[in-house]
Parts: structure tokens; sequence; C-alpha cells
């Protein structure tokens, strides 16, 4: 499971032209599931970014989770992490889950996130998602499990 996490100010998700998920500061976490993740990579991951210290204290240091400055997140299932481009000039996404494997794991990926007291919006899964980042630093960072 591979998460690309970004710090925003605000993100949001448009789905044939309605916003379906809107968050002021926090997370957009485009999350990429591949053949043989399932739960433990799930917990493993929700666990780390609701704790990972990516927001600035008053010393302007990144000392404080997105739980600590009562931010919000948006998880955007996102395949193409897993794009293998080494051969030709097409990527391939042959290490990406199926979708009936990977949907249900990216919801309960939102589900633990949640649960850890982060308030998590979703995209909608396989649709074509329009998704607004106002990357906050930027701060990007890349996870995987």
């Amino acid at each position: 499971m591979r998460a690309l996490i970004q710090r925003v100010s605000q993100a949001s998700v448009t789905v044939e032209k309605q916003v379906i998920s809107k968050i002021g500061k926090g997370l957009l976490i485009l999350l990429g599931v591949g053949h043989g993740d399932g739960e433990e990579q799930a917990k493993f991951l929700a666990e780390k970014i609701a704790n990972l210290r990516i927001f600035e204290d008053e010393q302007g240091k990144s000392n404080l989770s997105v739980l600590e400055v009562r931010g919000e997140a948006i998880v955007v299932s996102q395949f193409t992490l897993y794009a293998d481009t080494r051969k030709g000039r097409r990527p391939s996404f042959i290490d990406a889950a199926l979708p009936e494997a990977a949907e249900p794991l990216v919801h309960r990926f939102a589900e633990l996130l949640n649960s850890h007291g982060v308030p998590t919006q979703t995209g909608q899964f396989g649709a074509h998602m329009e998704v607004e980042i106002h990357n906050d630093g930027p701060v990007t960072i890349w996870l995987e499990k």
C-alpha cells in the first residue's frame, strides 16, 4: 500500500461538476493498493499518518500531527501510484490491486483514519475526479507499507 500525503490549507474533490468532498486544513492522501495488501497495511498507514508530525508549532517546527491541529483528511484512491515505467513509454499498472480488492481496502483505510480521530472524507472510487489541492508548504510525503 502506498500513500502520497500532502499537507493542505484546503482541498476538494469534484465528480461530474459536483463537489463530493471538501476540507480546510489537513491532509490530502492519494492511496494506492497493491496485490497482497490488506488490513495490516491499512492499519499501519492509518496510525502512521494520524500521528505524523508534519504541521508547524508556534516556533515554526514540524512538531504537530493532523490530530493536534484538529485537521481533516480526504482519501483519494490512486492506482497510478503503482505505475511501472521501466519499459517503454506507456506505464504498466499490473502491480496495482484489481478494483474489487482495492475498493474495500481504500474505504477501510478511511474508516481506520477516522477511528484515530481524523475526520475523513473520500473521493469516489473509479470515477474521473477533479482534485483541487492547496498544498501548504509545500509538504508532500511518500509512505509505503
